[in-house]
Parts: C-alpha cells; sequence; structure tokens
C-alpha cells in the first residue's frame, strides 16, 4: 500500500526525533564509563549534559526563522548532516573540554534539527491527515528514553561509550538521504523575508538557557535549592521581559500572540504539566529499579522496554480513539489513567512479581503515549497554515523546556522523600514511593485544564471531510 505524502515525510522527521532522544538518553547511562575515560570525576561530566540542553535551549527560537528563510527540506537535511559529523567529533574527544565543545556543537544542529523536521511534516500534511502524521512523529519521543539507556549501557559495557555516537553516522545519511527525497521543495521565492530579530534572540536565548541551567542545578545534590530558586527566577524575568517586548515589534523571534488561540493555549499551559508527567518516568523508573530494588542498569533497562511495548501497541489505536472521541473526552478520561498507573508505579516493591511490574509499565507505556501524541496533535489542530512557523516555534521550545523540568521534578520529589523518610544516605523504595504518588497527584491536578477544552476543539483535524459535511 503506498503511502501518504504528509505519513512518508512525518516517517522520515520520526527517523531524526528518534536518533536524538537515542543519544541523549543513552549518554547518561555511559556517564561513569566516559568519567574514567577522561580521568575526571562523575559529577564534573554532567557539564557535557547541561552544554548539549542550553545549546538547545538558545539555538530552537532561531529555527523557524531559518526554516522561512532557508527552506524547510534545505534547513532539515543541514541539520542532520550537521548532527552527524557532532556525534563524529564527540565520539574521538580525548578530554571534557573536547567533549563539552563538540556537545555545545552537537547541540546546536539538534536545535535546528528536530522543530525544523516537525514544521516540514505539519507542512506537508492536511488537516484531516494531522492526527496519524503527528502520532508517527510523537512516538520517537516516548520510545528512544525507553530503550536508550538500554543501548547505552550495554555499548557502554561491551564495546566502548565512543559507538553510541558512532550509531549517529549512518542513520543520519539514511535520515537525511530520505528526506531531500521526500520532503517537498518549498518556493519562497518573491516572498518577503522576515528580517532577523536579534535582540529576542539574545533575550530568549539568556533566559532560556539561564532556566535550563537552573533546572539541571535542581538534580545536584550539593547546590542548594536557593541558588537554583535565583537563577530560575532571573531566568523567568527576562523571559516575561522577552514576551512584553515582543509585542511592539513586527517580526518577533517567538510570536506569543499565538497562544490566544485557545487550543493551543491549553496545549501550552495544561499540556506542559501533562507532559512533565508524562517525563518523569524514563528517569525515575529506571532510577527505582536500581537504587530500590538492587538491579544493574542493563536488568532495568530491560525490565523498562514493557513501556515501548505499551507505546508501540498503542499507536494503532491512537489514530482510532481519537477520531471517535473529543479531545476533551481523551485527554481528560486518558490522563486520569496516567496519573492512576503513576500511582500503581508507587506500589511496586522488590517483592513484586516480574509479571505484574511489566504489566504495569505497558499499561503505563499504552496511556503516556496516548496523552502525549493527543496533546501534540490538539496544539496544531486549529493553527492557520501562514502562522504554522511561529506555532512551531514556540511549541518546541516550550516541549525543550518541560522535558527538562520532567527531570527536575524528579529529583526534587526524590530529594524531599528522602528528606521526609529520614534523609537516609542511599534512596529508598519508600523515598520512590512517595515521589511516584506526589507526581501522581501533579497529574490529576494538571486534568482540571482540559476539562476548559469545548466538545468541539480540535474537530478540523479529528474528523474526516466527508464526516463534516455530512454534519
Amino acid at each position: 500500500m503506498k503511502l501518504d505524502k504528509s505519513y512518508t515525510v512525518s516517517l522520515v522527521v520520526a527517523i531524526a526525533f528518534f536518533m536524538q532522544g537515542l543519544d541523549t538518553t543513552a549518554v547518561n547511562t555511559a556517564i561513569p564509563s566516559m568519567a574514567r575515560s577522561f580521568g575526571t570525576d562523575v559529577i564534573h561530566l554532567s557539564a557535557g549534559v547541561t552544554s548539549y540542553l542550553i545549546a538547545l535551549a538558545i539555538f530552537i527560537p532561531v529555527s523557524g526563522w531559518i526554516a522561512d528563510r532557508y527552506g524547510t527540506r534545505k534547513v532539515f537535511c543541514t541539520a542532520v548532516i550537521l548532527f552527524s559529523l557532532a556525534s563524529a567529533l564527540c565520539g574521538t574527544s580525548q578530554s571534557l573540554t573536547q567533549f563539552v565543545v563538540f556537545r555545545i556543537f552537537q547541540g546546536m544542529a539538534g536545535a535546528m534539527m528536530t522543530p525544523v523536521g516537525r514544521l516540514a511534516a505539519l507542512k506537508a500534511t492536511p488537516k484531516e491527515n494531522l492526527v496519524a502524521a503527528m502520532a508517527y512523529i510523537t512516538w520517537p519521543a516516548l520510545v528512544a528514553p525507553i530503550i536508550g539507556p538500554v543501548v547505552g549501557g550495554y555499548l557502554s559495557t561491551y564495546w566502548t561509550w565512543h559507538w553510541i555516537f558512532y550509531l549517529n553516522i549512518p542513520i543520519s545519511v539514511i535520515c537525511a538521504a530520505l528526506a531531500w527525497h521526500f520532503i517537498p521543495k518549498e518556493q519562497n521565492d518573491g516572498l518577503p523575508k522576515r528580517r532577523f530579530d536579534a535582540v529576542g534572540f539574545v533575550l530568549s536565548g539568556v533566559a532560556l538557557a539561564g532556566f535550563m541551567y537552573g533546572v539541571e542545578l535542581f538534580s545536584r545534590s550539593e547546590v542548594p535549592y536557593y541558588v537554583s530558586g535565583i537563577v530560575i527566577t532571573v531566568s523567568v524575568c527576562l523571559l516575561l521581559f522577552n514576551i512584553r517586548y515582543s509585542r511592539h515589534i513586527s517580526n518577533p523571534l517567538i510570536d506569543y500572540s499565538i497562544i490566544k488561540i485557545p487550543t493551543y493555549k491549553i496545549t501550552i499551559f495544561t499540556g506542559s504539566l501533562s507532559r512533565i508527567v508524562i517525563g518523569v518516568s524514563p528517569y525515575m523508573v529506571p532510577l527505582m529499579f536500581q537504587e530500590g530494588f538492587g538491579l544493574n542498569p542493563f536488568q532495568s533497562g530491560m525490565l523498562f522496554l514493557a513501556t515501548m511495548a505499551g507505546n508501540l501497541t498503542m499507536k494503532p489505536a491512537t489514530i482510532w480513539v481519537m477520531r471517535r472521541y473529543n479531545f476533551r473526552t481523551v485527554l481528560v478520561v486518558n490522563g486520569f489513567l496516567v496519573a492512576i498507573f503513576t500511582f500503581f508505579t508507587a506500589l511496586l516493591l522488590p517483592t513484586t512479581p516480574v509479571i505484574l511490574i511489566v504489566v504495569v509499565m505497558f499499561l503505563s507505556g499504552m496511556f503516556r503515549s496516548m496523552q502525549f501524541s493527543a496533546i501534540t496533535t490538539l496544539a496544531f489542530a486549529e493553527i492557520p497554515q501562514e502562522r504554522m512557523t511561529a506555532a512551531n516555534t514556540l511549541y518546541s521550545t516550550v516541549q525543550q523546556m518541560t522535558t527538562g523540568l520532567g527531570i527536575a521534578v524528579g529529583a526534587v520529589s526524590i530529594r524531599f522523600s528522602n528528606m521526609i523518610n529520614g534523609g537516609s544516605e542511599h534512596y529508598t523504595v519508600a523515598d520512590f514511593r512517595l515521589a511516584f504518588i506526589f507526581i501522581a497527584i501533579l497529574g490529576i491536578v494538571s486534568l482540571y485544564g482540559f476539562t476548559k477544552l469545548t466538545a468541539d476543539a480540535g474537530d478540523a483535524v479529528r474528523v474526516k471531510k466527508r464526516d463534516r459535511n455530512v454534519r
């Protein structure tokens, strides 16, 4: 069966999403091996992770402007090749300094790669096909963090950590070749070129980089909370100033006025809370299996693979469910199930039968997958085609911030739970239980925002053309 053009583009873009997600999570697993290789402390190696996230935060906002100026196909393919080159350089690093520099380069390429890739898919997809197209794109964002620890653990244990980066090279070549062939070439000739908002770039860059750095500081036990709080507060103030500044110019780098669209606004604010709840699991569950249950990284990763099976199983059903039921019903009911299975995760013990753990992981993966796809699809459901670049730029920026927040919320929850339980030197099952209960409560609270959706919200993508004509 021949795939629709929009689905083909979405699948090609999904390769890039998968590669970036796999790279990020696999590196986290290999940090101890890399620290030994560089002759430095594990704590110092966090600079390699932080530098990558900060580079993403700084350059994601400019991705939309570059795509509009030079064309999505050209920018996406160039970014994929540069990501491959940066990966090769990371693999050849001989010191921590070299590694940090090359990770910044990799982050700059990644900032152009995934947002522009999603923009290419959005431009190639008619509204009635958006549900399926977004389902194809979003699964890597859920699958990669699950198999990343397994791949990273295997390569760093049985090969060397360098292969985590070398693995990106063949994937990048295949992705770039397919993208050049299948992504339509845009005709930008004769269209006015937007001036570059240099002030907005500096303001957003400093604000977002500071925010991501502050979030990362929360996960460091040696850094007082107030230091992280000050960094984040200053960054938020700069971001608010940038929002106010953008209202007074005609060519803002990030057009915040797009938030006036009700469905988009809900996915930005309420959706961010849901993405935080969803993003906590890939961080906290493997950590619980290792610290609380006493499993090694490979065993932990293999057990968590059940979540990936749930993600993949849910994908065919996602399209049917979102076309059968309205977005409000899907997001509220499914969001409740996400919270419930987060609570069930809190009840797991080292003595729990493996089959029961696998069932909880599998069903949790199913409902997380559905929620992530529904939020992403609704975000662009009512966006006019001419404003798709602005919507994608802001959404990609917020998504990157909530990814960092998911890890930070998980880290802070565990640290506070440990303090409540007596402050033992090592995290216990009781610490993780309390942390997961807190995350489950946050998941329940986030549902309130979704109840504000109207019954027909997002019908432009949920209902087929012929069905709307019947109505």
